[in-house]
This record gives structure tokens, C-alpha cells and sequence, in this order.
């Protein structure tokens, strides 16, 4: 028995059976012996690799991205972007290697719960004080009185800051892993999926659901069967409402992940949208082993409180964003040095390598690009 199988228990022995979305925030987020707060990552040598870790093309990209959004902002002389779920880094190494034009403006700001990934932060990248981060321009009149430091600046936070927007927020892979509930279609309407104990086991139960979930499942999934389940996104409502709030007026939420309407997570069953990972491998079901292994789920999009304005496919976004313009530029280096094989052939040669991947419309380049403009 795992420490987090033992707290559930203590939870339902004290409360009674608990919705799945209690379990799973347990399960990863346990601020002693959650997944995500101890030894669970992304990366190669982590449990799963997500578009970041594929290598530094994503994050080119994505320099490119904020370059534009810089642009449409008219150059402000700061441009806050904020990185949710940030992990170990990666993302936000690879953008400021790309070396974006709005570097000098560049304040990056990566946001990570869990302690043991932020002190990864301060291995890999120039970290300052987030006072520095977020001065105030200095002011026209009194100019002696302040200076504005030259970025990128870079600051890890274990919560999302209270900035003056618009800022741009990102998160990549982060609202399929933030707890869901489950609901359960039944003979008689929706019911919530809960977590109760039966012996040695942790069982699932039928309980009530609210009437404003129920409404909204009836208007994404009103065929519904009986048996159909489908995740209730509460922590992805959640975390999106303060990131809206932080990216404010002008401001641009963009989220990366894995997602489907409802109606077609519902035909499809848990089994293809409920998963678990540990070591690059599928781990066990999901009441089992709880804190050793990631749970995830595929983002039901359009039950979300406020859906996203746009979406795309990932590699549709990174077409849009320059990747095939990078990918050329690339091939040429390659053709032009293997036959030196230095170190900027191989770095060439990869990144085509790497395009494939976050291209492939049946793996990341099927991915959902989410957009929100506050």
C-alpha cells in the first residue's frame, strides 16, 4: 500500500466515498507522496516525453509565436509570458535559445507546483529575484528614479503571478493532467463516478451528480448511452479562469495538449481516453499504486466553462507559426556540412528529425492548439 492509497482511505473512512477528481489530485499533487511532488517528470529519462522534450525545434517555434504576439502589441517595452506546468524547464530553455526578437522585452515567468522540478529550474536557466522581474517601467518624468533592467528575464514561482496584463500564458500538456471528475451515464441520467472501499480494494461507486454538470453534459453529450462516461474537467475550469484573469485584457491563453469533443470521448469509452504512465510505459489502472504513476485524460474541449475560441492542430499551429520555414533552413545547413559532421550539421540534421515528430498527424502533430483571448 502506497502512502497515498493509505490517505485515501482515511479520507473515505472520514467523508465517505470521494468524487475520482479528490482521488487524482492526491494521487499527483500530495504535497509529501504525489507523483508530480516527488520523482515524476517528463523528459527522456522521466516517465513520458511530451512536444518540449522531442528537442529545441517546439521551442523555436514558440519563439517565433511570442515574437508575433510581441509585434501585435505594438513592441511594449516589457512582455510578460507565463509558462503553467512548466516542469523541469525544457520549454522555456529552448525558447530563450532561440534567441526571439522580443528578448530584451522578455520577462519569462515559469509556474511549477511541485518543489523538486523548480530546484531543476535554477540548474539550467539565469534565474532572478521575481522583484526584478516585474519593476515598473521607469516613469517619464522621473526617469532617475527607476531603470528598467533588459530581459529575458527568467523567475520560477510555485503559483501563477498577479501581474499587470496583458501577458501571454502557455501550457503544454498541463489540463490533462489536472483532476477530472468522471460522469457516467445511467438509465435515469448522469451520475458522478466516486471512490469507496470494498475489502482490500479501492472500488467505484455511482453517486449524485450537480444539476449544472448534468446540464452541461446533456448539451455536449445528449445521446449519450447508458454506461457512457465522459471526464468532468473541474481542475482545467479552474486553473483556466485564474489564467484568463492573469493573462487580462489583450492577453492570450494558449494551451497544448491531447483533447476531443465530449460526444466522441463518450462513443469511444475510458478505456481510449483514461490513461496512466510510468517510465514510458502504460502504468496500472488507476486506482492502483496511487502517487507512482501519472493519470491523464484526453481534454473534453467544449465542456470546459468557457471553451476555447480557436482551435487547431498542432502541426497546422507549428505551420502557421514558421516550422517548415526552420526545417528548410535546417536541410540546407545538413547539406551543406555532412561532410564536415560538426556539431551544427548533427544540431541540423536533428531538428528535421524532430519536425517529423511534431508533425505526425497520428502522434504530437495531432495534438489540439487552444486558444483564449481575455
Amino acid at each position: 500500500m502506497t502512502p497515498i492509497d493509505a490517505a485515501v482511505r482515511a479520507a473515505i473512512a472520514r467523508h465517505g466515498a470521494l468524487p475520482f477528481d479528490e482521488v487524482m489530485a492526491l494521487a499527483l499533487y500530495d504535497p509529501e507522496a504525489g507523483f508530480y511532488t516527488g520523482t515524476g517528470r517528463a523528459g527522456r529519462r522521466g516517465d513520458f516525453v511530451t512536444s518540449p522534450e522531442v528537442g529545441a525545434l517546439f521551442g523555436a517555434v514558440l519563439a517565433r509565436a511570442l515574437d508575433r504576439w510581441w509585434e501585435a502589441q505594438g513592441r511594449p517595452e516589457v512582455a510578460v509570458v507565463v509558462e503553467a506546468g512548466a516542469g523541469p524547464g525544457t520549454l522555456a530553455r529552448s525558447v530563450l535559445a532561440a534567441e526571439p526578437a522580443c528578448a530584451r522585452a522578455l520577462r519569462y515567468v515559469l509556474v511549477e507546483t511541485s518543489e523538486a522540478q523548480r530546484a531543476l529550474h535554477r540548474e539550467h536557466l539565469p534565474l532572478e529575484d521575481p522583484a526584478v522581474a516585474f519593476a515598473a517601467p521607469p516613469d517619464p518624468e522621473e526617469p532617475h528614479r527607476s531603470v528598467l533592467p533588459p530581459g529575458p528575464i527568467v523567475v520560477s514561482l510555485a503559483s501563477m503571478p498577479r501581474v499587470p496584463g496583458p501577458c501571454l500564458v502557455v501550457a503544454n500538456e498541463l489540463l490533462d493532467n489536472l483532476p477530472f471528475g468522471i460522469a457516467e451515464r445511467t438509465a435515469d441520467g448522469w451520475a458522478e463516478v466516486l471512490v469507496a472501499v470494498d475489502g482490500d480494494a479501492l472500488v467505484e461507486v455511482l453517486g449524485p451528480i450537480d444539476e449544472a454538470t448534468a446540464a452541461r453534459l446533456d448539451g455536449a453529450v445528449p445521446d449519450a448511452a447508458p454506461g457512457a462516461r465522459v471526464p468532468i474537467p473541474r481542475g482545467a475550469d479552474g486553473w483556466l479562469a485564474d489564467a484568463l484573469d492573469v493573462a487580462g485584457s489583450g492577453g492570450m491563453v494558449l494551451a497544448f495538449d491531447y483533447g476531443r469533443p465530449a460526444a466522441e470521448l463518450a462513443a469511444v469509452g475510458p478505456g481510449a481516453w483514461l490513461r496512466t504512465y510510468r517510465q514510458h510505459q502504460r502504468g496500472a489502472p488507476p486506482l492502483e499504486a496511487l502517487g507512482t504513476q501519472d493519470i491523464t485524460a484526453d481534454v473534453p474541449f467544449d465542456l470546459l466553462r468557457t471553451p476555447p475560441e480557436v482551435v487547431h492542430t498542432q502541426a497546422d499551429w507549428l505551420r502557421a507559426q514558421g516550422i517548415d520555414e526552420l526545417v528548410e533552413a535546417a536541410r540546407a545547413t545538413w547539406h551543406e556540412r555532412a561532410a564536415i559532421g560538426d556539431l551544427a550539421a548533427l544540431r541540423a540534421r536533428s531538428r528535421v528529425h524532430e519536425a517529423e515528430a511534431l508533425l505526425d498527424p497520428d502522434g504530437l502533430g495531432g495534438f489540439l492548439v487552444l486558444e483564449w483571448r481575455p
